[in-house]
């Protein structure tokens, strides 16, 4: 009986107006959370590159799943959501095609940051175009790293590269202390 009145309400411009801002009022205030309790447990970590990658990913779909109940409650938009859907498939599959190299990366990025097979200061060997290189983690991002040289020099590499290519740890980075 009420989810008949929701939907009756939603069917005015004035009632889907007043439910798009209550949904994006609610996730809003769920992004917000997120972002405070990403803040609080990256004081505690040495490395914050998953914790960042995994908030921003919890931010989005926050924001999509926001949008989809909406979407779900508005009759109207429920065509418009079947067609997006339909439209979004095909949208995927060129951008897929055309970003090979890119997904790849940001796939060997997942890999990276999941299995860590190094961490950000571990100072490790390369081949790389000019021969094999000493080099200091500086960054890693789920597209590249980056790498400091003896030299002083950022050597950018693709992810993909990180991942196909045996690397040799020659230290790792000091541990960090807690803050308590």
């Amino acid at each position: 009986m009420k989810m008949d009145y929701l939907i009756d309400a939603a069917r005015s411009l004035v009632g889907a107006a007043f439910f798009g801002v209550v949904f994006f009022g609610v996730a809003t205030v769920v992004v917000v959370l997120i972002r405070r309790a990403t803040r609080r447990v990256a004081e505690h970590l040495t490395d914050v590159t998953a914790l960042g990658f995994v908030s921003a990913l919890a931010q989005v779909v926050t924001y999509l799943i926001g949008f989809v109940l909406y979407a779900h409650l508005i009759p109207e938009l429920r065509a418009l959501g079947t067609a997006l859907l339909a439209g979004a498939s095909v949208i995927s599959i060129v951008v897929g095609l055309a970003a090979q190299n890119t997904l790849g990366n940001l796939v060997a990025g997942f890999s990276l940051v999941l299995y860590r097979p190094f961490r950000i200061g571990d100072t490790i060997l390369l081949n790389s175009p000019i021969g094999v290189i000493s080099a200091r983690v500086e960054l890693l991002s789920l597209g590249f790293t980056v790498l400091l040289d003896e030299k002083e020099h950022e050597v950018i590499v693709p992810n993909s590269v990180m991942v196909s290519s045996t690397l040799i740890r020659i230290s790792r980075a000091p541990d960090r202390i807690a803050a308590g």
